[in-house]
């Protein structure tokens, strides 16, 4: 039976926001948006004065690094966040995600379990067999990451600038991605050893990684990346020289993209005493100048996405009297778009169109579900949010549909509620409650395109 129904609103278009505009969904693609009135006797979705946007794309949500959250957990938050699409990170707690095997089993496993559609990024073994990446390429992976910190020798290990270089060729080859966890190794180790004892003090964390660890590694990875001609992404950038030197890169003729996340937007290292361990993230929170510059770069457009980096560890891994034994992350799909709309849009720091391609546009192009991801467009998937701008709501750590229940912005007012949330023309959350069914979610094959024109 075909499922036809009008949304009216305020649609957030890619160069316009349309005011009180018709968008049509016919089994859940959109087939027309007009600001003309559909006299046609379908279903009518009344949102006048509300935002029609894009549904949110979080391309760096770790789903298992903490084996309690799963598909089920954080694709629910997901949901109630506006978050249509989530890129999964391919650092499990058990196993990572690094040979075709293994990332056909996960891909079946979100297809039983999610509640939003998923993309799976994939990694490398330290002087693995490079061959894998083709038949990972092969199997979906929409992407891959790598790191050049060792986060933990076996499920998150650093990769040798050597075994870089030559897989970055491979990667090439497969017109994917290469994202780059951006720390360099030695003087992280060197610091923490020298800060570890004085962990009882929280901001010790943010000491023991200075900046210079992320910039040194960012220029590793951006240098990998000129040489090689592979296409890099760089994952939670902290401060804004590290965009300085990616649109240097940008100009030399690197294709490369960065992201900042939320937590780089909202706290500063001053806000570590009242966070602790709630707020040990890597890489750290930085100054308070660093967070206005963020926000100023991306007045600019100077920052390609915004993500969470949703990493949900029970709060048990995160109350150690010395920080350095605390988990590192914190969960935060659900809040992405709330926090970003509230500080950013109405907060007169960014547009709703600068707003919509950072988290949508930007990364549906870049890990290849730009073909109907992204942005409200004829022929896309009817993903998007329906936003109430008059209302506020505060972020509740007891209503939040993560497994960790905590979040490091619990009492935070934002102005601006979703009311809805649809995927693929379905509603999978009414403003309270998941309404879609498990299972729903599905996963989505991405579609690059090389020089010569041809699918890869």
């Amino acid at each position: 039976m075909t499922n036809i129904f009008i949304v009216k609103g305020n649609i957030v278009l890619t160069d316009e926001v349309l005011f009180d505009a018709y968008m049509k969904i016919v089994d859940g693609k959109i087939v027309s948006i007009s600001n003309k009135k559909h006299v046609e006797s379908y279903e009518v979705i009344d949102a006048t004065g509300k935002y029609i946007f894009p549904g949110a794309i979080d391309a760096h949500v770790h789903c298992y690094s903490s084996l309690e959250e799963g598909f089920s957990h954080a694709t629910q938050s997901a949901a109630a966040g506006g978050v249509t699409t989530i890129i999964e990170m391919p650092y499990d707690a058990d196993e990572k995600i690094s040979n075709s095997e293994r990332f056909k089993q996960k891909k079946a496993l979100l297809e039983k379990e999610s509640f939003v559609d998923v993309a799976m990024l994939a990694t490398i073994e330290p002087e693995g067999e490079l061959t894998e990446i083709e038949r990972l390429a092969d199997a979906g992976a929409c992407g891959f990451k790598v790191s050049l910190f060792n986060t933990h020798p076996v499920r998150f290990p650093k990769i040798s600038e050597g075994e870089l270089f030559e897989a970055f060729q491979w990667m090439k080859k497969t017109n994917r991605p290469v994202g780059v966890h951006a720390e360099t190794d030695s003087i992280v180790t060197r610091y923490i050893a020298r800060y570890r004892n004085k962990g009882f003090d929280p901001l010790s964390h943010c000491k023991s990684r200075p900046k210079v660890a992320e910039s040194t590694a960012a220029l590793t990875a951006l240098e990998l990346a000129y040489y090689t001609g592979a296409k890099l992404h760089l994952y939670h950038c902290t401060f804004p020289r590290i965009f300085s030197l990616v649109e240097y890169y940008k100009r030399n003729g690197v294709n490369v993209t960065a992201e900042t996340c939320t937590h780089y937007l909202l706290f500063a290292e001053s806000d570590m005493e009242q966070l602790k361990g709630r707020g040990k993230i890597n890489p750290p929170i930085r100054e308070a100048s660093d967070r206005h510059g963020l926000w100023a770069l991306l007045a600019q457009d100077k920052i390609d996405m915004v993500t969470s980096d949703h990493a949900p560890w029970l709060l048990e891994r995160k109350i150690a009297k010395n920080i350095f034994d605390s988990a590192a992350g914190a969960p935060g799909v659900e809040v992405l778009f709330p926090i970003l709309f509230s500080e950013g849009v109405i907060g007169e720091r960014i547009t709703p169109l600068q707003l919509a391609k950072v988290i949508a546009q930007n990364p549906a192009e870049r890990f290849g579900l730009g073909h109907r991801k992204g942005k409200l467009q004829v022929g896309y998937d009817a993903d998007f949010i329906i936003v109430d701008p008059n209302k506020t709501d505060t972020i509740d750590e007891e209503r939040m549909h993560t497994s960790s229940d905590w979040s490091p912005y619990d009492g935070l007012e934002v102005q601006g509620k979703i009311d809805a949330t649809f995927v693929r023309g379905e509603k999978v959350y009414d403003g309270e409650t998941i309404v879609a069914d498990q299972g729903f979610g599905t996963f989505v094959t991405p579609r690059f395109v090389n020089q010569e024109g041809e699918e890869t």
